[in-house]
């Protein structure tokens, strides 16, 4: 039976969809740095998957940047422990957190115009430091 994460009630991840492969961690480890894969790299097909909306989805790309690749799919690397299953969360937690982030649509910028008296203050202090720097350079000539 296929498991779900819960992102919000309405939307849910299949845990099919994630792919998860384990590495060896450049990070801190002791003496099983080198023998153990306690590394996460957490896939997910943004371009394919069907768990989200569309408008979510591009936001998401958006957000996550250079972590999508040419196929669609983002990547999570998660080094920060130094067990498996502790970055295993890690790397879930934070794909969570960039779906949540990409579930509220950024609110329209509406153009607005400087006032009068602001414009006035940034022409005053434009003359205050003209005159300042006037009358630095003057030189009296006796």
């Amino acid at each position: 039976m296929p498991r779900s994460i819960f992102v919000t009630p309405q939307i849910s991840i299949d845990e099919a969809e994630l792919e998860e492969t384990f590495v060896r961690s450049p990070g801190p480890g002791g003496q099983n740095v080198n023998k153990v894969a306690t590394a996460v790299q957490l896939r997910f097909p943004l371009a394919h998957t069907a768990s989200l909306p569309d408008d979510v989805r591009e936001r998401l790309r958006k957000l996550a940047g250079k972590r999508v690749g040419s196929d669609g799919w983002l990547m999570i690397s998660a080094t920060r422990y130094r067990s498996q299953s502790r970055n295993r969360e890690d790397a879930r937690s934070r794909l969570l957190e960039m779906i949540r982030a990409a579930l509220h649509a950024p609110k329209p910028r509406r153009a607005t115009r400087p006032t009068a008296a602001s414009k006035e203050r940034r022409l005053k202090a434009k003359r205050d430091r003209s005159q300042v720097k006037q009358t630095r350079s003057r030189r009296d000539e006796d």
